[in-house]
């Protein structure tokens, strides 16, 4: 026999008013609004049978108008002796003109511990990647995480990305499968220790995504791939979900650290969470206007990881990043190849090393708060080059702790390859030396000697030395990529020296792409002395 279904029609394309006449939506947490409930518990209810055993579903239908709320909530009410549950869904993409937004719609799950901004409740997420997901006690499609269906209202979440200026109709079928529950099995999280070179540089890619988010690689091919580009950790940074965290049994090794986190992918930008502990959730459905930013800051940090905002300056919708940075330890100038918003986003990277530097605890006492660069490749599928670029970390060993500690701290450079490496620092004529992230503290007119060594570059590379007055020396690497380049100057002269390496241009007169870039060092005058 086919299992009964029953078709539940909301057509709700006058969503603020004749909805809300009818009863049909009501106020919800996490900015949005709640559907009529669709219910499986009725005494008259009887599952169905069919190959897939005793089962029941379930369709409804509706139309989400423009501008209709970032999250719509479609309760199911859930009876007991349920084993799974799972859902499809669809909707319409009409053609629009250029320059108008099309239609995109987003999907996750939250159980009946509610849909609370921060809560308990959430079950999984995947954004716009599948059209399909299901859960189960022992199982889950990737980006959902496995574990009982108790009884009570559990929550569909609706997430119109874009919506067409005629509106998003969709369509959400709701299986119910009855039967026994195989227990849960225990969860398996990477080690926070690999065994490492003791006090070395390591190189790592923090943002990366797999089949748990929009990314086609599955956790062994990233792995394979991190390998193979050299590095020595990375960081599992699946769109909004964490199910990934137990994905990496087996992948790990002596050679590769295996890192935890999050992309918390906001509608006003997106910031990675890295090296959170194993399964801890950062909710991400609010935006800068809500105020609700530095909450799920701190909560990444009690988690034991690092806010690195993500590709601040993207041109995709909702990447931009409106937060600001007081609440980040680290920010992202490069994300895979160099582009245009990657330049802007070192502009702005830079101008704040210049803030710091003239801030209220810079000068002779040393730069203010100043948050260092990172790199990574946010590689999802092929062609995308894992570890294009990758942030290389002074680290005590190659642990969680010690290469968070390397980035927070901005001993790190950033490169495209592991075949490019950098030597930078500065010493002052009393011999004492600062390296990337460093302070050097001499008299503001003692001269300094600035030496960057350079392994590995393309032919066609060139060094560019930067300060807080802008870029100071600029000079090309002999044809083998390879070369020092040595510089002087005083504290008065340069409160910082950072150093780029650039390929040449592709276009006259614009700046070429990266081939590495380094933290900055810093150059303090010491106290009671003049320039």
């Amino acid at each position: 026999m086919s299992a009964e279904s029953e078709t539940v029609t909301a057509m709700n394309t006058a969503m603020n008013t004749g909805m809300k006449r009818r009863g049909l939506l009501a106020a919800s947490a996490a900015t949005g609004l709640t559907l009529a409930t669709v219910s499986f518990a009725r005494a008259e209810d009887r599952p169905g049978s069919g190959p897939d055993g005793p089962h029941r579903t379930r369709t409804v239908r509706g139309t989400l108008p423009a501008g209709a709320p970032d999250y719509v909530y479609l309760p199911v009410e859930v009876p007991d002796g349920v084993a799974e549950f799972a859902v499809s869904y669809t909707y319409d993409k009409p053609p629009v003109p250029p320059g108008v937004q099309g239609n995109a719609l987003d999907i996750g799950l939250f159980d009946e511990r509610g849909t609370e901004l921060g809560g308990r409740g959430f079950r999984g997420w995947s954004g716009g990647a599948r059209t399909s997901f299901s859960v189960r006690s022992d199982s889950a499609t990737p980006g959902y995480l496995p574990g009982p269906v108790r009884p009570g209202v559990w929550h569909i979440a609706l997430a119109p990305y874009t919506v067409a200026p005629e509106g998003l109709p969709y369509e959400v079928t709701v299986t119910l499968r009855f039967g026994p529950t195989a227990p849960a099995p225990a969860p398996v999280h990477p080690p926070e220790r690999a065994k490492g070179r003791g006090r070395a540089w390591y190189r790592g890619d923090c943002h990366l995504h797999s089949t748990h988010s929009d990314g086609r690689r599955t956790p062994a091919e990233i792995a394979a791939a991190a390998r193979a580009a050299g590095l020595d950790f990375i960081n599992s940074s699946e769109h909004n979900t964490t199910s990934a965290h137990a994905a990496w049994e087996g992948l790990w090794g002596d050679d590769l650290l295996i890192l935890t986190g999050e992309e918390i992918t906001t509608r006003n930008g997106h910031v990675l969470a890295v090296g959170t502990d194993p399964g801890v959730f950062v909710d991400w459905r609010y935006r800068a206007r809500d105020h609700r930013f530095g909450r799920y800051a701190r909560q990444v940090r009690r988690a034991g990881g690092l806010v690195v905002p993500a590709h601040p300056h993207a041109t995709c919708i909702g990447c931009n990043w409106k937060f600001g940075l007081a609440d980040a330890d680290a920010v992202e100038v490069w994300n895979g190849p160099w582009t245009p918003d990657d330049e802007i986003a070192l502009a702005e990277w830079d101008n704040a090393l210049v803030t710091a530097v003239r801030s209220p605890g810079g000068g002779g006492d040393g730069p203010g708060r100043w948050l260092p660069a990172v790199g990574n490749s946010d590689a999802h599928r092929e062609p995308d080059r894992v570890g294009h670029p990758q942030t290389v970390v002074l680290a005590d060993a190659l642990s969680r702790q010690d290469v968070l500690a390397g980035i927070r701290a901005g001993r790190s450079y950033l490169a495209e390859s592991a075949a490019l490496s950098l030597s930078f620092g500065a010493t002052d004529g009393r011999g004492r030396h600062a390296g990337i992230g460093g302070r050097l503290r001499a008299a503001a007119d003692a001269p300094v000697t600035v030496r960057l060594e350079v392994t590995g570059a393309a032919a066609d590379c060139a060094v560019r030395l930067v300060t807080d007055q802008g870029p100071l020396l600029t000079t090309p690497l002999p044809a083998s990529g390879a070369g020092v380049v040595e510089w002087r100057t005083t504290p008065a002269h340069a409160a910082y020296v950072r150093a780029e390496v650039r390929h040449a241009p592709a276009v006259p007169g614009l700046p070429g792409a990266f081939a590495a870039l380094t933290n900055p060092v810093f150059l303090d005058a010491e106290a009671g002395t003049e320039g």
